[in-house]
């Protein structure tokens, strides 16, 4: 399953993150973890003080990947809407759901100000990434002064959250792909005039 290189305490963190994607965190026993990874008991508790300590790591290295992965749209060239565009049309697997907005589902994990930080904080930091760039694009004449930038945000990320629970209820991606193009017909909306936009090179 995993790279001959790869050490003891990068499959016992990759792992857990699979894990807790598909299970939760009280569905992810120590024991599974182990097995999962190829790994004793003796080399987890080595590496990690037990099974939290090994969450948390899991936790942060999911909250960081969102974050390349959405950087890596965001911060591309183009328009604002041009790139919160892509962001949204962004390839995902939809049905498996977003690794870190299933956390939030999970008590446990809300439970702990410690597991929950990194979830708190990824979110936190794409809607003010995205507030910025909604940001640019009223500066830049690409929409409406009217429009506010951090409850746009904030909806792009309910949008996105709220798409993964549509699609998994009904078992097709079609029902995130409806609310991502409601969402971009309702942004559409907020466009300004032509006259007044003005060239984002």
């Amino acid at each position: 399953m995993y790279s001959v290189r790869m050490s003891t305490p990068e499959r016992l963190i990759e792992s857990t993150r699979e894990l807790l994607w598909e299970r939760g965190y009280v569905g992810t026993s120590p024991k599974a973890i182990q097995q999962h990874a190829g790994a004793g008991q003796g080399s987890m508790y080595h590496h990690f003080a037990g099974k939290p300590d090994l969450a948390l790591a899991a936790i942060r290295r999911t909250a960081e990947e969102m974050r390349a992965t959405a950087e890596a749209v965001l911060g591309g060239s183009g328009s604002a809407h041009a790139r919160v565009e892509a962001y949204l049309l962004r390839e995902r697997d939809v049905l498996k759901g977003c690794p870190v907005g299933r956390l939030t589902m999970d008590p446990d994990v809300i439970a702990s100000d410690e597991l929950r930080a990194p979830v708190t904080e990824t979110l936190d930091w794409l809607r003010d990434r995205l507030a910025g760039i909604l940001e640019e694009g009223i500066a830049r004449g690409e929409f409406t002064a009217s429009l506010d930038p951090r409850e746009v945000a904030s909806a792009i990320v309910a949008t996105v959250q709220g798409g993964y629970v549509l699609a998994r209820s009904s078992c097709t991606p079609a029902a995130f792909d409806t609310a991502v193009r409601g969402l971009l017909a309702l942004l559409g909306a907020c466009a300004a005039a032509p006259s007044r936009a003005v060239s984002a090179n």
